[in-house]
């Protein structure tokens, strides 16, 4: 897909790997729509790039359909979608409020699943476009303490894979972007800080030009591109793999 004049719609633009992917699209000449839920730093994130800034709560549940209609009404259509809203949480399983269970849940796996379906009709009418999910290398081999969050996110990984067979041919695209750690604010948002020596943590804007270029080309990748040895050992020598994990977290 051309990134340049394309209508995009990037999911969690209020700051980190969201805002990253709305100021490189829009250096690219692409029409981007900037959905948030704080509304003071998306509109802060839609001024600094001349993005078309969207406030809404895709936690709740009409969240994500009212965010779609609103999307389509700007410019008629949306040619890509960009899933980048997500939160944390770090802790055992049965210390974890079912609130915060609920939430994950919806915000990580519900809502990028019912925006594309509710924007995917129109990209198949066209026969073209793409669908983009954030997602994250505990979807592919899991951590320890982020059970609920490592869950939403093999949810994606899985999702992209079942909807990419699903409309194979149709000219849109699905891709995956499964980060490690990223150095934003969301250690901090998900109640412990990144205390880990290596792998150190990449850049919001080196993420951020993995998912454009998923837009270009359709593929998934693992970012930083050497964490995809990991879910491959995995998948390889799962015993082995777990041994690993469990010395070295």
């Amino acid at each position: 897909m051309r990134v340049e004049g394309a209508v995009v719609l990037v999911t969690g633009a209020s700051g980190g790997i969201g805002a990253a992917v709305v100021s490189d699209l829009a250096a690219r000449g692409a029409a981007v729509l900037a959905a948030g839920r704080d509304p003071a730093a998306t509109g802060r994130t839609a001024a600094s790039t001349g993005a078309v800034p969207l406030v809404a709560d895709l936690a709740s549940p009409d969240g994500p359909a009212k965010l779609a209609a609103r999307a389509v009404a700007v410019h008629g259509r949306v040619d890509a979608l960009v899933a980048g809203a997500g939160v944390g949480w770090w802790g055992s399983l049965p210390e974890m409020p079912e609130d915060r269970i609920d939430h994950l849940l919806a915000l990580n796996l519900r809502a990028p699943i019912m925006l594309t379906r509710a924007l995917l009709p129109g990209m198949l009418d066209r026969g073209q476009g793409r669908v983009t999910l954030l997602a994250s290398i505990a979807g592919l081999v899991g951590v320890a303490n982020e059970a609920v969050y490592a869950a939403t996110k093999a949810g994606l990984i899985v999702f992209a894979d079942s909807l990419r067979l699903e409309i194979a041919g149709s000219g849109v695209g699905v891709a995956v972007v499964s980060p490690g750690a990223v150095a934003t604010d969301f250690f901090r948002r998900r109640g412990a800080p990144y205390e880990r020596r290596f792998p150190r943590p990449v850049s919001p804007v080196r993420v951020a030009t993995a998912v454009v270029d998923t837009l270009q080309r359709e593929r998934d990748v693992v970012v930083p591109r050497w964490l995809a040895v990991a879910p491959r050992v995995r998948a390889l020598a799962p015993r082995a793999y777990r041994s690993l994990a469990r010395r070295f977290g």
